[in-house]
Formats: structure tokens, C-alpha cells, sequence
């Protein structure tokens, strides 16, 4: 049985071929580029619990014809990213009290 709330989740591998997952909270379609807004997901779960909170946000790039995760390097750009994202998270949730 499926639920329209089920989470959306990624896996990604880092640099060593690690995997880490991640649930895509939100994209976001910025000057003609897109970007996810990820949070880690933990294996115990009462490590998610104690974790801050913390989001990740990544552009979607292609290489090779094959859409890929890049970090943003910009950090005024990141800056205005997390700007535009928690503002969304914001009125998603204000939109949930009312």
C-alpha cells in the first residue's frame, strides 16, 4: 500500500564509493538550473534524532548525458539558495498549523 506521504529518498556515493542516504526534502528551479535540498538519513535512529537538522543542498548537472549531484562551490549562491529553500520549508509548515 503506498502513501502520497512517503518520504522521496536518494542514495548517493562519495569520493571513497561510500553510499549515504539522503531524503530529497524540496527542488528548485533557479536560473535555469535545478537543485535538490537533501537530509541525511541515518542507519540508527536515534542518530537522526540527535542530528541538527542540517540540509545539504546539490545541483543537478550533466555528465556524460547522465544527470549527476554536484556540490555548490558558489557560497554567495549557497547563501541565497538556503535562503529560497527555508523560506519554502517555512510556508509549508505554516501552511500545516492553519
Amino acid at each position: 500500500m503506498s502513501s502520497e506521504f512517503d518520504a522521496d529518498l536518494i542514495v548517493l556515493l562519495d569520493d571513497d564509493g561510500e553510499e549515504h542516504s539522503f531524503e530529497i526534502l524540496d527542488t528548485l528551479e533557479h536560473e535555469d538550473k535545478t537543485y535538490y535540498a537533501l537530509l541525511p538519513l541515518f542507519d540508527d535512529p536515534a542518530d537522526q534524532v540527535e542530528s541538527d537538522g542540517e540540509y545539504y543542498i546539490f545541483e543537478v548537472v550533466d555528465e556524460d548525458g547522465e544527470e549527476q549531484l554536484s556540490e555548490v562551490e558558489d557560497d554567495d549562491l549557497l547563501d541565497e539558495l538556503d535562503e529560497i529553500f527555508s523560506e519554502r520549508f517555512e510556508s509549508l509548515y505554516d501552511d500545516d498549523d492553519e
